[in-house]
């Protein structure tokens, strides 16, 4: 693979530390979330996760659809992570995706199953989380 873009983040205390870019644009402090015995008082990893995932998938949809030349000009997409404890002692992920297009379904499904094969944050944790897909309020199976 050539790299068109990469980017350096460091991260201080871990869960109750800063996160930050080197170049300065995201510089955040980090915080256990309320269900984690923390005092919720800061974004987390997880929160960063979805986000990021978030603009990623909808930005791959829009790709697609310029590809197969479908005019759409939005891809709204709302990402859940969720952690949890493992059968191994460690810790897992899970991720779904609510995605709403303006669409016929039949389109729409398709539009999110290619998207899905595009997406680099899809291709990186393929095999390793299962990622719920809903289109339009239907599941993609």
């Amino acid at each position: 693979m050539k790299t068109i873009y990469q980017t350096t983040a460091n991260a201080t205390a871990g869960r109750n530390g800063v996160a930050k870019t080197e170049d300065g644009l995201l510089n955040v402090n980090l915080s256990y979330p309320k269900e984690m015995g923390g005092a919720g008082n800061a974004t987390n990893p997880e929160q960063l996760f979805a986000a990021g995932y978030a603009a990623c998938f909808s930005n791959a949809i829009l790709h697609v659809a310029r590809e197969q030349k479908i005019a759409i000009n939005a891809a709204p997409v709302s990402a859940t992570i969720g952690i949890g404890a493992n059968e191994s002692g460690g810790f897992a992920l899970t991720a779904a995706l609510m995605i709403e297009l303006d669409l016929e379904q039949e389109s729409a499904m398709e539009l999110v199953r290619i998207a899905h094969q595009v997406c680099p944050y899809s291709n990186a944790i393929r095999n390793n989380i299962d990622v719920k897909l809903t289109v339009n309020q239907q599941v993609l199976k």
